[in-house]
């Protein structure tokens, strides 16, 4: 089993930043997916790419995937860029 872990990024549409400091470990898809024959569907029998476990830290997630035989890779966090403007800068 390959894995990713990552922390889990901001969401685009809020401005909040809740649950942005939890780690995710992913599993990487095990078979492409396929249409179904009958409603042309995309699916397929990779029941893990169902699940994504949470955690307090990147070491818990790597503990984790260490205990039970994982093959994880750590995907670092991007450093957080800030566009400091005042709001007169949108009408210059």
């Amino acid at each position: 089993m390959k894995a990713r872990i990552y922390q889990k990024p901001k969401n685009a549409m809020q401005s909040g930043r809740a649950g942005t400091d939890r780690w995710m470990l992913e599993f990487a898809p095990a078979e492409a997916r396929k249409a179904d024959p009958l409603m042309g569907w995309a699916g397929s029998g990779d029941t893990q790419r169902q699940l994504r476990l949470s955690f307090k830290s990147r070491e818990d997630a790597v503990a984790y995937a260490e205990k039970y035989g994982i093959e994880a890779e750590v995907m670092p966090t991007p450093a957080r860029k800030l566009k400091i403007q005042a709001y007169a800068d949108n009408f210059r």
